[in-house]
């Protein structure tokens, strides 16, 4: 294997997450691990500290907009400095545009929202969610370079790492045919859902949205954040920021309380990473209750209540 170029992205001038879990994937992979971001050198170095073997600064600030035309020249220079013959991107917004471009750009094949990877004879294998979420399916490349888009929380970043690679830069960029007039954050306050240890998650069988602050009471008593189902988000009883799912966020705490949530295939999809589920649902046939570790059969209105309170002798 000539080695492997990870697409890293940095969010308010720090790595985002992703970035050190794309990291970890290339680690197992083996070979020279380069890693690419769009920033200045400082920033690239920060890749160096997170794992990378090697890392580029792609300063051009055609970049910023985190478009798939600006990224592919630079990304082909990339490829032509370090000869890689596998590059990784996260399941983003950048990944989702920027692998297929590149794919199409470079006579290859593209992987999407790959859960894990391995090498097999020299070449890549990627194994991907299939039929929402329901099988998984196993593909192999014939071009190279392969590509593969990897799913958030698939693996992890590489642990006490503090390499002492080099760092280079590239001034490559295309012309963007997209223009971004502005962009917006979600408000959020405390643990974001990705990160938390700690995941109470409600859904459409709560009945209504005021039962959401129950959730949150539960939630913020064992330290962790509140998620929905889609059902519960399509309905506006809480904001689609927290949705857990296929179309939402990939969470893979160590224990995630799924309330009133059937266990529809996309939202499990975005969840089957938890070490310990929890299901409080009143239908013992329900999906969530069959994958659960532990499950309580009966009307969460008699069953959070009580779970707080004990909670609270606890504390």
């Amino acid at each position: 294997m000539a080695g492997i170029l990870v697409i890293a992205e940095a969010v308010d001038g720090a790595l985002a997450p992703i970035s050190g879990e794309l990291i970890g994937a290339a680690k197992k992979l083996g070979g020279t691990v380069t890693a690419l971001v769009a920033g200045n050198e400082a920033l690239a170095q920060q890749l160096i500290s997170a794992g990378a073997d090697n890392a580029i600064a792609a300063t051009n600030s055609a970049l910023a907009d985190g478009t798939a035309d600006a990224y592919v020249p630079a990304v082909q220079a990339a490829l032509a400095q370090t000869g890689a013959d596998v590059v990784l991107l996260g399941q983003t917004s950048l990944g989702r545009d920027l692998g297929p471009a590149l794919a199409f750009k470079l006579g290859t094949a593209v992987a999407m929202d790959c859960v894990e990877l391995k090498l097999d004879g020299g070449k890549l294998r990627a194994t991907r969610s299939a039929y929402g979420g329901n099988a998984r399916a196993e593909v192999g490349f014939r071009n190279s370079p392969a590509i593969a888009t990897v799913k958030a929380k698939s693996f992890d970043a590489p642990e006490g790492a503090a390499g002492s690679g080099s760092v280079s830069s590239i001034d490559a960029a295309g012309t963007p045919r997209v223009r971004v007039t502005g962009t917006s954050k979600a408000e959020t306050t405390g643990i974001r859902i990705e990160d938390a240890p700690v995941v109470v998650s409600g859904g459409r069988g709560l009945g209504d949205a005021d039962a959401f602050k129950q959730l949150e009471a539960l939630a913020d008593l064992l330290k962790g954040a509140t998620g929905a189902s889609r059902a519960a988000c399509d309905l506006g009883w809480y904001p689609p920021s927290q949705q857990v799912g296929l179309t939402g966020k990939t969470v893979s705490p160590n224990l995630y309380i799924a309330v009133a949530i059937s266990g529809a295939s996309q939202h499990m999809a975005g969840m089957a990473g938890s070490k310990n589920i929890v299901a409080i649902n009143k239908d013992a046939d329900a999906n969530m209750v069959k994958v659960s570790k532990f499950a309580i059969i009966e009307d969460y209105k008699k069953i959070v209540p009580a779970l707080i309170e004990e909670i609270k002798k606890l504390a």
